[in-house]
């Protein structure tokens, strides 16, 4: 009987080493699982449009894979998609929105200064709404409206290339349907498009929210559909008309509105302004944070563009995107 119970006292202790040896193998060769803190959104739901709702999940918490126990641990919101809209600033109270006329129009000074427009450039900011940049650089946002191509585009998109000039070309449902070609040149040599509306109409009198989106989604539609690109948010309206509703419209949709603050009467076919005569007026009229407004429709336009670049350069003023713009804010004298 004393050997049996030696026997199993030593089977015993064998297999506690055994166990304690494997436990331990087990410990020092595996880690433990982690997961890295979660980034938890600071932008309201209610901050980001619709349109990235649905495209990016709407902010719907994810799931992490199964844990150690076969469980699932839920994600914290991550951080927000780039260009979700934050809540905007609003007016201080008391504010009221003054615009001299629906036409818009801009009353010159002294050369080399900024003009006045129907409305300010503080107040239109309210409303993503632009026409002019920094009283004190000298740079100049080139931007082109395209109602239909005879042949004028591609000297204009020739000279901003030499010059290496970012432009914004604001397009109407006839220029896309009639010139797709042209349009993805644009693109391919690294300028924006804008939207002026499919039917060029007079949008103050449109009463309806549905018409005026309609006019809008309607040409970041095709301009999808021939690109394969998102069109840019960027809108100009037709001649200029433009009403406070407009401008809550179209910032309600996710544009900014850019009129101009140099322009000429460069769209009558029958009555082109001649070389000299254009120049004189674009070179003298010029001044710091210009948002130069230009019709691809010009034949002067395409045949002095590369001398005017060259001598607002040798003035010492400097291209840039509307982006910089929009997103860099105004500083007027």
């Amino acid at each position: 009987m004393k050997s049996q119970k030696k026997i199993l006292q030593k089977s015993v202790l064998l297999l506690m080493a055994v166990s304690m040896a494997a436990v331990a193998g087990c410990q020092g060769g595996r880690k433990e699982r982690t997961y890295p803190e979660p980034v938890v959104s600071k932008v309201r739901e209610d901050a980001v449009s619709p349109e990235m709702s649905e495209r990016d999940g709407g902010g719907a918490a994810e799931k992490e894979p199964a844990d150690a126990d076969g469980g699932e641990t839920e994600r914290a919101e991550s951080a927000p998609p780039q260009g979700a809209q934050t809540e905007k600033p609003k007016p201080p109270e008391g504010w009221t929105f003054n615009l001299a006329s629906e036409d818009w129009g801009l009353s010159f000074g002294e050369e080399g200064a900024q003009p006045v427009g129907n409305a300010s450039a503080e107040d239109l900011k309210w409303y993503d709404a632009y026409y002019v940049g920094d009283a004190r650089e000298k740079v100049i946002y080139l931007t082109f409206d395209c109602g239909y191509e005879n042949g004028n585009t591609a000297p204009i998109l020739d000279a901003l290339k030499k010059h290496d000039a970012p432009a914004t070309f604001f397009v109407v449902g006839h220029f896309l349907e009639t010139a797709p070609d042209m349009v993805k040149r644009m693109v391919a040599e690294g300028h924006a498009v804008g939207n002026h509306t499919y039917h060029h109409l007079d949008m103050p009198a449109i009463s309806d929210e549905a018409t005026f989106r309609s006019e809008m989604e309607d040409v970041a539609g095709l301009f999808h559909e021939i690109t394969g690109e998102e069109l840019s948010m960027y809108y100009r309206p037709p001649r200029g008309k433009c009403n406070e509703e407009n401008l809550k419209t179209a910032q309600k949709l996710g544009y900014s509105t850019i009129f101009w603050s140099l322009a000429y009467v460069d769209w009558n076919q029958d009555d082109q302004p001649g070389r000299e005569e254009a120049l004189d007026k674009l070179t003298a009229r010029i001044h710091p944070g210009a948002v130069v407004l230009l019709h691809n429709t010009s034949r002067t336009n395409g045949e002095i563009l590369d001398e005017l670049l060259t001598r607002w350069e040798g003035m010492g003023y400097s291209f840039r995107p509307l982006s910089e713009l929009t997103e860099g804010g105004t500083q007027t004298t």
